[in-house]
């Protein structure tokens, strides 16, 4: 629940008074107060938009309180200048390719916005569990793959750039904590095996995103890392990489809290990289629930009471004051590191699938509910108490309930 102050208000200290109907104990378990800060001005704020196309090409519609509108331009009115798109070499037919990816960018443009582009270097899904080589590169050496890679990425960022759509901030691979391009360029955490064959990806990759930039135009690099809450292996990983020599501008962490960590674990975690690395820190992924039901009949990777952290409920209110608290954390990284946040797939409501004939194990995870409503957390960009107050304009405290 949330306490407006009253326009103009000027004040160093808050009381609040908290009284119980019955007369029994009242506790009060955290008490924030919120006000505009600078640095959230300079922010990259998005989310992943990729099943946008899928998702309207099935048939779904998008609402915005009545107002029907795209998952693009609802992000946009509710003050996201950024997308982030994945890019799959030769995935199945409808999801996200070279040529979907391309179409989507210049929807994206068009409302205002920026791109980041998530290059997968995988037909299909990779992540730490699996980064298996395109069929059309498998029986390449090392060498071979990385002149591959190169050769891919800068063509892949020419394509933008010749339509007039230039990417601002591309990922060098997703979620490459155990690497890519397995086995090639396949990483042990645990012993450092692996690295000296990853570096040499990632130069090529870097150095193909570099070649097909057009002049003039600021991109930034990426190297994206999953586990957001977890300081000792984050800084193993991005220590590896900057011993040998691998060349990137902005340290991207994925953050779930039901796989990554407390909060506050993401708050050590990205000021000690801060200090470390010298270099900005985006969260490149996360989500909260906005419910615990199901809106088909994939398992969902959040289902039970368990999985959702103290003080946080499964709700839009819940998922408001999550996305808030990181977006605080990274106003206040030390010497303005904290870059961006991107929410991923706040638009993937039931009907279109992991993979064909699946569904979604994330439709209680969105920005809108099954029928595609703008939940009250779409204003997770802006402040919590006005978001809040214009969805209960009348009671003081208002509440956004489920």
């Amino acid at each position: 629940m949330y306490l407006p102050v009253p326009a103009g208000t000027r004040a160093r200290f808050a009381r609040l008074t908290v009284k119980s109907g019955t007369g029994a104990p009242v506790c009060v378990g955290e008490l924030r107060a919120f006000g505009p800060d600078p640095a959230a001005a300079r922010l990259d704020l998005g989310a992943d938009l990729s099943f946008t196309p899928q998702e309207l090409a099935a048939g779904a519609g998008f609402t915005d309180r009545g107002r029907p509108g795209s998952p693009i331009t609802i992000l946009r009115a509710n003050g996201a200048n950024f997308v982030r798109m994945r890019l799959w070499v030769s995935p199945p037919p409808g999801y996200s390719n070279l040529a979907s990816d391309l179409s989507l960018a210049r929807a994206v443009s068009a409302a205002g916005m920026k791109i980041y582009l998530d290059i997968m270097y995988s037909d299909f899904w990779a992540d730490p569990q699996h980064q298996d080589i395109p069929a059309a590169w498998q029986g390449q050496d090392l060498s071979q793959l990385a002149a591959t890679v190169r050769s891919y990425t800068q063509q892949v960022i020419s394509a933008f750039a010749k339509q007039r759509t230039p990417v601002d901030l591309v990922s060098i691979g997703n979620e490459i904590r155990n690497g890519m391009l397995w086995p090639a360029g396949q990483v042990d955490p645990g012993t450092g095996a692996g690295y000296d064959n990853l570096a040499t990806l990632l130069k090529a990759g870097v150095a193909g995103a570099r070649a097909g930039n057009p002049p003039g135009h600021r991109l930034q690099v990426m190297m994206h890392y999953d586990q957001g809450g977890d300081n000792k292996l984050s800084q193993a990983f991005f220590q590896a990489l900057s011993s040998r020599g691998v060349p990137f501008d902005v340290i991207g962490l994925s953050y779930y809290p039901f796989f990554h960590g407390t909060i506050s674990q993401l708050r050590a975690n990205v000021d000690a990289l801060a200090g470390q690395f010298r270099k900005p820190i985006v969260i490149a992924e996360t989500q909260y629930p906005w419910t615990l039901a199901n809106g088909d009949s994939t398992g969902n990777f959040v289902w039970q009471p368990s999985q959702v952290p103290a003080g946080y409920p499964a709700s839009p209110g819940g998922q408001l004051s999550f996305v808030s608290d990181e977006l605080s954390i990274l106003a206040q990284v030390p010497d303005g590191l904290g870059q961006g946040l991107f929410y991923w797939e706040p638009e993937w409501i039931p009907g279109v699938g992991w993979e064909p004939g699946a569904g979604t194990p994330n439709d209680n995870l969105t920005l809108f509910d099954f029928q595609g409503r703008a939940l009250p957390s779409i204003g997770f960009l802006g402040n919590p108490a006005g978001v809040c107050q214009s969805y209960d304009p009348w009671d003081v405290p208002c509440v956004i309930g489920s």
